[in-house]
């Protein structure tokens, strides 16, 4: 396994995006933060696109990904890895969770078990539906739990996977899962931080016992305030929140909006600042305990 040069303070981080559409005020507050992150400690900051659903990534979506991270002056280390292109890597990984009867296939549908809230483990010892596709799921009763983990803005977490359910690690149609999919890149890019949106939290217990199966290390964590929209829901493309700029003057003020949910509170007198000025500024007072450990905020 490779893995991406180190940094001189040893830090590596990311940004992760799915290209199912262009960047959005909740999406530029992930990006911004863990750019910070990373960029406080000296560190690297890597772009990965997370393109494993072909049918949801419409055309030219990645190349506005990256006018609008070059907009707000998010600059990236080394080469933009694409997971589309990271099957072999997958499978491998998949190999080993089958050697080791931690994954199993199910030709259960959903309907059959969505009245249990989670998928009950019905074909761990055999799928009851071997003439149906097979999805791939890991076995969560056979890793570490409960899982725990230190969350640098949220505190102490433990969260039992075995009441989450036994999740798909490659789905029905042979496309890969995004739990399988991003552990395997952050091992592989020696990823030391995480920081995302709080709505992956509780994906961390599946990532931790993926992550102790393979043998890979375990990077810190640093959630984020979810950023609501104005009917408290998530903004997101599913729910057609609006796009960001990709232009470096109407950039100024929605920068500025970003650093205020991210708890930095600039000046201000930086609203309509050059992005580089701001980005100076808020390196240089870049704090996450400044930020309020609540699931979500909206925007002023």
């Amino acid at each position: 396994m490779t893995t991406a040069p180190p940094s001189a303070s040893g830090y590596i981080g990311r940004f992760a995006p799915t290209p199912s559409g262009p960047l959005h005020l909740g999406s530029l507050v992930a990006a911004l933060g863990s750019w910070l992150d990373a960029r406080a400690a000296g560190g690297r900051w890597l772009l990965r696109i997370e393109d494993i659903d072909p049918p949801r990534c419409p055309p030219g979506a990645v190349d506005q990904i990256r006018r609008q991270l070059e907009a707000f002056g998010l600059e990236w280390d080394g080469e933009i890895r694409h997971q589309s292109a990271r099957g072999a890597a997958y499978q491998a990984a998949l190999d080993r969770l089958v050697a080791d009867r931690m994954a199993y296939p199910c030709g259960c549908s959903r309907r059959e078990w969505q009245q249990h809230g989670h998928y009950p483990g019905w074909c761990r010892h055999g799928s009851l539906h071997p003439g149906r596709p097979q999805a791939w799921r890991l076995r969560t009763d056979k890793g570490i739990q409960p899982v725990c983990w230190q969350d640098r803005l949220f505190g102490r977490q433990c969260l039992d996977p075995t009441f989450q359910g036994d999740v798909v690690i490659r789905r029905k149609d042979g496309l890969w899962a995004y739990q399988l999919a991003v552990v395997v890149d952050d091992a592989e890019q020696g990823i030391t931080d995480v920081v995302r949106g709080f709505d992956l939290l509780d994906n961390t217990p599946w990532q931790r016992q993926l992550q102790v199966a393979l043998g890979y290390p375990e990077p810190r964590y640093l959630h984020l305030p979810l950023i609501l929209g104005e009917d408290g829901q998530k903004l997101s493309k599913q729910n057609l929140a609006a796009a960001i700029p990709h232009d470096g003057a109407l950039a100024r003020p929605v920068l500025h909006q970003a650093l205020k949910l991210l708890g930095q509170a600039p000046s201000s007198a930086l609203r309509q600042a050059e992005i580089s000025t701001q980005l100076a500024h808020a390196l240089e007072h870049w704090s996450p305990d400044l930020m309020t450990a609540i699931p979500g905020q909206r925007p002023e």
